[in-house]
């Protein structure tokens, strides 16, 4: 009996071309050849490595009931971080709720003078997130762990409604022996980072903003340039303005991200 695809040829082209015309050719060729596999019945991989236009080295990426292609997609086909592109040499940039490293990636490809520090609460993609950053060798780090108010054990929980997915989880402080993740304030990363200035902050941490920007940031914001953030509710984003109230900066916005640049204590 003849076998008869599950999937439309135009439709296929159409992707192609979309995805090529964003995220590169390479990685239209993968998804496209990944589409016809699954189309003529053949089982979907576990993993996949894809070469995205923006990214010197290609990432992996897992697939199933894996968040990776959706935060694939936002990274690296709708672009999301190109308005920093024009952030004038950073040096050091920090990565908080660094997932399987693709903004890492993206940033280390960006500014060649860069190192990223990539801090990543969930044992499973923070596996994913070292074998990503592994080709850009020292510029790049991996931290198994959650930036929070202070030095503290946490652990990790499902994200909010509903969503299981690698990219919802969110940590909350333990009781007991139940800690399995270890949350960094912001001073203790700085030390282990020997950096003096963070040039771009980078932060997607699922609601952990309100710890992270409460009345500790006072004594470490003076040493950010630049803020990329996603905030997660009304909360999160009180808060976080809220720390910001004794600084200048230049206010945008891309897709879900707000932008702070230019950092600088008001006179």
């Amino acid at each position: 009996m003849d076998r008869k695809p599950r999937w439309k040829p135009f439709s296929l082209l159409h992707s192609f071309v979309s995805w090529g015309k964003s995220a590169g050719w390479r990685s239209a060729l993968t998804l496209a050849s990944l589409r016809v596999r699954t189309g003529l019945g053949f089982p979907e991989p576990r993993v996949i490595r894809i070469k995205p236009r923006r990214a010197r080295y290609a990432v992996i990426a897992r697939l199933g009931n894996s968040s990776d292609m959706g935060v694939f997609h936002q990274i690296f086909r709708d672009d999301e971080y190109a308005c920093l592109r024009d952030i004038s040499a950073p040096r050091f940039i920090v990565d908080l709720g660094a997932n399987t490293g693709y903004a890492s990636a993206y940033f280390l490809s960006c500014f060649a003078e860069a190192t990223v520090l990539a801090v990543e609460p969930d044992a499973a993609t923070f596996k994913i997130l070292r074998r990503n950053l592994a080709p850009y060798g020292n510029r790049g780090t991996a931290l198994l762990g959650a930036a929070w108010s202070h030095n503290a054990r946490l652990r990790l929980t499902a994200g909010a409604g509903g969503d299981t997915r690698e990219w919802a989880n969110q940590v909350v402080e333990a009781e007991g022996d139940e800690g399995r993740v270890e949350g960094f304030d912001m001073p203790t990363l700085l030390r282990m980072s020997q950096a003096e200035v963070i040039d771009l902050l980078k932060v997607d941490i699922e609601g952990s903003e309100v710890e992270v920007f409460n009345h500790t940031a006072a004594g470490w914001l003076s040493r950010v340039r630049n803020i990329c953030i996603e905030l997660h509710g009304d909360e999160c984003r009180a808060v976080f303005l809220k720390a910001l109230d004794d600084y200048s900066y230049e206010l945008g916005t891309s897709g879900e991200l707000t932008i702070c640049r230019n950092l600088r204590a008001r006179a």
